[in-house]
């Protein structure tokens, strides 16, 4: 299963299970984090990165497991992943500030951190607008407000860009493959399918329910996508499994195409790298599909 696969299936299971936190980052003059708070511990990969991005990695004392951009980050202690902590680490470290997710970081783990004295912030993700938002409060809690505000008006503007440049562009029916076996897509909710309607496509399965829903062979046939896209951690096999479907659109206009790994598969200021390169597919793609029409 790829890197990109794993962390939708966080997504996927916390919210059909319920078990994440579902909390509001709370930024209140009674609960705010205090503007003395210099050691703060990132539980998940996608905080610890926009901790760097508005220039607070200076206050990191320790990050989540697979925290691997940029590299400084890797050189941080690991406290564990999002349902395992290591509280010897965590008390070693001293942490003035633990940032959760909202998404993936677990209720439990959350409430069993807040009661060992530690407070702990929740920052929601979900969607692009989240990416700023989420540089905004960070930016609040760190006392890094201009930076911060600086890189999601960056962010924003990219996005309103590029979704100016695709706004009069004929839309194209797209199937974004999270994992082969079993087959998982993405729902209308998540960012990857804002992505592709950013850049004038549509998500054949924004309808479902469940961020990362689990659909069939026989569904994607049906709602026959024009563009197929994976995360190209999936391999150069990426697509072999349609290859006996030689009917489906996309394989007719040869339109398959892998997006970057890295920079899709986490919610950061690194989403615009990805939107750029779903851009740029779904752009062949419409010209591949004129040619194939054409002919």
């Amino acid at each position: 299963m790829s890197r990109l696969a794993r962390y939708l299936f966080l997504f996927f299971s916390c919210t059909s299970l319920i078990s994440c936190s579902d909390r509001e980052p709370n930024l209140s003059a009674e609960n705010a984090a205090p503007a003395s708070a210099t050691r703060i511990v990132t539980l998940s990969p996608h905080l610890a990165e926009l901790m760097f991005a508005i220039d607070a990695d200076d206050l990191l004392v320790g990050v989540s497991a697979y925290s691997d951009y940029p590299l400084a980050a890797t050189e941080l202690p690991v406290i564990g992943d999002a349902f395992n902590i290591d509280q010897e680490q965590l008390t070693i470290l001293e942490p003035d500030l633990l940032l959760a997710w909202e998404t993936g970081t677990p209720a439990h783990v959350v409430d069993d951190l807040s009661a060992r004295g530690f407070r702990v912030e929740v920052i929601p993700t979900k969607g692009l607008a989240g990416v700023p938002s989420a540089l905004r409060t960070l930016g609040e809690l760190t006392d890094h407000q201009v930076l911060a505000n600086a890189a999601a008006n960056s962010f924003e503007n990219e996005l309103q860009t590029l979704a100016e440049e695709s706004r009069e562009l004929t839309p194209i029916s797209v199937f974004y493959q999270v994992d082969a076996r079993p087959l998982y897509t993405i729902n209308g909710d998540h960012y990857i399918s804002e992505l592709i309607e950013t850049c004038g496509g549509f998500n054949i399965f924004s309808d479902l329910d469940g961020l990362a829903p689990l659909v069939s062979v026989e569904a994607v046939l049906e709602r026959e996508p024009e563009i197929l896209l994976a995360s190209s951690d999936a391999g150069p096999n990426a697509f072999i499994e349609w290859d006996r479907w030689t009917d489906i659109a996309a394989n007719k206009y040869g339109n398959r195409f892998l997006m970057p790994a890295n920079e899709i598969g986490r919610p950061t200021p690194r989403l615009l790298i990805a939107a750029r390169a779903v851009c740029n597919a779904l752009a062949a793609g419409r010209l591949n599909r004129e040619k194939y029409q054409g002919d």
